[in-house]
């Protein structure tokens, strides 16, 4: 088998990661002593790392959807192949990926011994900025609501912290008028709450926002959620978060291979519950197959 390096990220789940570091540490020793294990000091040393493997290499990361976006410019334009020990505080892509159930034991010897299949990649550009992700890229509402999960109480994981967040975010409550195009033609235009592209099924730690969408068909899903009140958004959240909120008339769901869309004012932007700055122009296209990945349901 090709090399293996296991990257604990310290900072993931809060620093819930890193209180399984002894265990993790052991475990490898015990039963795959030819695997690296290290725990990463920075991104950049996480990049350097991999850039050091065997160009087929196995790369097990061990966090959430944070710590995979960011490691995952390393992995694209490669062979190597990525798998995940889902530790994090959001865990859509382990989610689409059928790892979530899993103890971390479980995990990850599946990480380091189960055989790899392909999944597509989502893309953003703005501003002179190229951004790959796994599981969504949100602009407007949802963007800004991980800007405060991001950085909300440390204690408070999983959904429980985005639904705090997205309450926080209410309290400001704020709309933008967006155009959007797809696939080259005009599809919608005016005032919106968001316009999101979703690779996974799930967000915002397992919100079924757009239940039907799969990982390896060559697509993106959008949605575009329109004009909405204070009052109607409260009342549509509980329909949101048991995936009953795509039959409502202010919401578009189609799929995509690229898509356009152009913001008044700027509107915030996420990749994989990252928040990565404001914009008033961006566009999202697929990048089919284009990752390797350990999966049990793909």
């Amino acid at each position: 088998m090709s090399s293996i390096l296991v990257l604990l990220n310290p900072h993931a789940g809060g620093g819930r990661a890193l209180r399984f570091e002894p265990d993790i540490r052991a475990r490898i020793r015990t039963d795959h002593p030819g695997v690296r294990f290290v725990v990463t000091e920075s991104i950049q040393a996480a990049h350097a790392l991999i850039g050091d493997t065997e160009p087929d290499a196995r790369i097990v990361l061990v966090g959430g959807d944070g710590t995979v976006n960011r490691i995952l410019p390393a992995l694209l334009g490669s062979e190597r192949k990525l798998a995940i020990v889902p530790l994090g505080s959001g865990n859509d892509i382990a989610r689409a990926l059928g790892l979530h159930k899993l103890t971390w034991q479980q995990a990850l010897m599946h990480a380091i011994t189960s055989p790899v299949s392909r999944m597509d990649v989502g893309q953003v550009e703005f501003d002179d900025r190229t951004v790959p992700f796994l599981a969504c890229c949100t602009s407007g509402f949802d963007s800004a609501v991980a800007l405060r999960a991001l950085n909300g109480p440390r204690w408070l994981r999983g959904l429980p912290r985005y639904l705090l967040a997205t309450l926080r975010e209410l309290a400001s409550f704020r709309m933008w008028n967006l155009t959007v195009h797809s696939n080259g033609k005009p599809l919608r235009a005016g005032v919106a709450l968001f316009a999101s592209a979703l690779n996974t099924p799930t967000f915002g730690s397992g919100i079924p926002i757009t239940p039907q969408a799969c990982i390896h068909d060559g697509l993106l899903d959008l949605i575009v959620a329109g004009r909405f009140t204070l009052a109607s958004t409260l009342v549509m959240l509980p329909k949101l978060l048991i995936g009953r909120h795509l039959p409502d008339a202010r919401i578009h769901n189609s799929t995509f291979q690229d898509m356009q869309i152009d913001a008044q004012p700027a509107v915030p932007l996420a990749v994989d519950g990252e928040y990565i700055g404001e914009t008033t122009h961006l566009s999202v296209r697929v990048l089919p197959a284009a990752l390797q990945v350990v999966a049990r349901t793909v």
